[in-house]
């Protein structure tokens, strides 16, 4: 490039094409950008002339428009450029693919420089840059337009060694440019940079909280600000080798499903992220970081990190220090680590299966539950052996056949039958035993030998009540004698039973394709349907049970083994089919019947409404 001399100037033409609207559709979020790119330029220049002057503090000025149409200026005291640094400049902001764009160095000055001003372009049409350098060269204006052209001024004036950049705003552009909406971008962006930042004469620069070592009433103001409330705790984060420091601040709410976690993020100061999601492990979502970096590198809109390396190695350390704040607060404060862990219990429930440290200190004091109530994998360990099921509905089903001093410990919820299954390695001494509704059932004791013919009597005369139900009958002897009867089903009838209420429910289409999963499964067996779907236990230590053994009234067994059957499944928490919810009102209908000294029907035949309508 060649310029003249003497206060002359040339102009250029280059070709812009779509990178305007490039920047605005492809790299950066909204124009509001174009300031924190004049910030970043103002700070690299600063620290340029810093490598030769290492006294030089240096400043930048943001210049409000006072009017609308006036200029927009930002100014800074470092190392300005030369006539040939600008004519690189020009060659910079003149590349005209999306590649090249993307692919501007940011590591180097000029090349952040160049993406800066591109970025201005989102807000005015005009850029005028009037810089001196530090190396005593003569000052440059620099002048660029959106439809292409540039010229390159050597002035003659005694300009101070910086830069100003001017800008004439466009009308749609006002309110970022105006006092107001200058200060709060200035503040957003630059609040934390080690240069002083003034918005017409007004100081928006302050120390950062997050990077002090101490508490402080501004650390706790932040904390608030980020969490929405006051936060559980604050845990120390730093990583040297990648520059980075700051705060994480202990979520003290349960945040809500799939919400994941997001950090506040700055690079020398300048806010790149309010809402990072990768800097921190996805297990730890119970947190909220804010930090500052120097060593992690931003994408091209310098919105977000790149993932390499070194963002690798900073996740995975700031993954430890939230680990090992946890495994402390087990060590030093157990009694809020149980405050912790009734909020967070399922975060750490993730955490413990990949890690086995935290897991040694945690899973004794993670709740479960119980047949004997709430209690944890600790409290059970030291009982003897940890039984548990795999699934809720097993859990549900054994929980009124538990045998006393030997609870159930419930592993249907998420991760915790993984982690009672490894509970041996994380408790030393800890034995299990995954129990199943069958071996249970088998394991029940069954009534006395005196009592057997009673017994075989009544199973056969309820199997007979419950067959249009599809289900049979077992005797056996439970504890508490208060519950009368239990059902019980195994997984695949269980399946079943969802299954067919959801055909019920849905109707037509959907019924028929759960009715060919019904087909398809009983003609490969592996839910065959021959034979009950399911077992009513009957208590032989209940008095109504035993009872029922001696009654002769066929009418009055069938009537009160049926509302028995509903009456297991509701506290089995199973969903009544139309066929048990028919069953139930025919059989308290007959009983009433039969209480006032009418005559009940013989089972499976029409009910009693039904014969007085034929009788009319």
């Amino acid at each position: 490039m060649t310029t003249t001399t003497g206060g002359s100037s040339r102009l250029f033409q280059v070709h812009l094409g779509g990178i305007i609207e490039l920047l605005s559709a492809s790299i950066y979020t909204g124009p509001q950008v174009f300031l924190r790119e004049l910030l970043q330029n103002g700070c690299d220049a600063i620290a340029a002339r810093r490598d030769v002057d290492p006294g030089h503090r240096g400043s930048i000025r943001v210049l409000p428009c006072a009017t609308p149409g006036s200029v927009f200026a930002v100014e800074d005291d470092g190392v300005g450029l030369t006539t040939d640094e600008v004519g690189e400049l020009l060659a910079t902001v003149g590349r005209s693919s999306k590649r090249d764009v993307l692919d501007l160095p940011r590591t180097d000055r000029l090349g952040q420089f160049g993406i800066g001003l591109l970025s201005c372009f989102m807000v005015s049409d005009e850029i005028r840059v009037r810089t001196r350098s530090a190396s005593g060269a003569r000052a440059v204006e620099w002048v660029g337009r959106t439809d292409g052209t540039f010229t390159v001024t050597e002035l003659d004036d005694d300009l101070p060694v910086g830069t100003r950049v001017e800008l004439r705003p466009r009308p749609d552009a006002a309110d970022l440019v105006s006092r107001a909406g200058a200060f709060d971008l200035a503040d957003r962006f630059g609040r934390h940079l080690p240069v002083r930042v003034t918005v017409d004469g007004e100081v928006v620069t302050r120390p950062a909280p997050f990077l002090e070592d101490s508490a402080t009433v501004e650390l706790r103001d932040l904390g608030r600000d980020v969490v929405g409330s006051e936060p559980f705790d604050t845990i120390p984060l730093h990583v040297p080798s990648t520059g980075t420091r700051g705060v994480a601040f202990v979520l003290p709410f349960q945040p809500s499903p799939g919400q994941r976690q997001s950090s506040r993020v700055y690079l020398g100061g300048m806010l790149l992220s309010e809402r990072m999601d990768d800097l921190l492990p996805e297990w730890a979502f119970f947190v909220r970081a804010v930090v500052n970096t120097t060593g992690l590198h931003p994408t091209a809109s310098r919105e977000s990190l790149i993932e390499d390396g070194a963002l690798e190695v900073t996740r995975t350390e700031l993954g430890a220090a939230v680990r090992r704040w946890v495994i402390g607060l087990a060590a030093r404060a157990p009694h809020r680590l149980a405050t912790f862990l009734s909020v967070h219990h399922l975060a750490l429930r993730s955490m413990v299966l990949h890690d086995d440290e935290l897991a040694r200190f945690i899973v004794p004091h993670l709740p479960i539950e119980s047949t004997d109530g709430p209690t944890t994998f600790g409290a059970a360990a030291a009982r003897g052996v940890v039984r548990y099921t795999r699934t809720l509905d097993e859990f549900r089903q054994l929980a009124g056949i538990a045998r006393p001093g030997s609870p159930i410990v419930n592993g249907g919820y998420v991760y915790d039958a993984e982690i009672a299954a490894r509970l041996p390695e994380f408790v030393p001494g800890a034995t299990v035993e995954a129990v199943t509704v069958a071996d249970e059932i088998d394991q029940l004791d069954v009534p006395p030998l005196t009592d057997r013919s009673l017994t075989r009597r009544l199973t056969d005369r309820a199997d007979a009540a419950l067959q249009d139900l599809g289900a049979a009958t077992a005797v056996r002897v439970l504890q508490p004698d208060t519950v009368p009867a239990l059902y019980v089903a195994d997984e695949a009838v269980l399946r079943r039973l969802r299954r067919d209420q959801a055909s019920e429910a849905g109707g037509g289409f959907w019924a028929d394709v759960l009715g060919r999963v019904t087909d398809a499964e009983a003609a490969s067996g592996s839910d065959a349907d021959s034979g009950p779907e399911g077992r009513l236990v009957l208590n032989w230590s209940n008095r109504l049970v035993r009872t029922l053994a001696t009654v002769d009234d066929a009418a009055v067994l069938s009537r009160t083994v049926r509302i028995l059957y509903v009456q297991s499944l509701l506290a089995g928490h199973r969903p009544l089919r139309p066929a048990d919810r028919a069953a139930l009102t025919d059989a308290m209908t007959d009983i009433v019947h039969l209480s006032v000294g009418l005559t009940a029907l013989p089972d499976h035949l029409p009910t009693l409404t039904d014969k007085d309508d034929h009788a009319e």
